[in-house]
């Protein structure tokens, strides 16, 4: 096998892409990071949004009996 040496030039390209890969690759690790870390506080935040829901559902079944609402009307049907 023969050996050749490479040009200042090359090595200097080559280091530069190699240097600017491995800045790229801890971006998009740090990247996911975040987004996982937002992902988990939306998830957090609307596991708490579906527990007041779950609440007020519960008061008003108690309070009204079975039956609906209508929001825009502010009014309570019974079944």
């Amino acid at each position: 096998m023969e050996t050749k040496v490479l040009t200042q030039d090359e090595i200097t390209s080559l280091k530069e892409i190699q240097s600017k890969r491995i800045q790229l690759t801890e971006k998009f690790g740090f990247l996911e990071m975040q987004y996982e870390a937002q992902k988990q506080s939306l998830i957090n935040e609307l596991s708490n949004l579906l527990k007041q829901e779950e609440q007020i559902g519960s008061q008003l079944q108690q309070k009204y009996g079975d039956g609906s609402i209508d929001l825009e009307k502010g009014e309570f049907m019974s079944n």
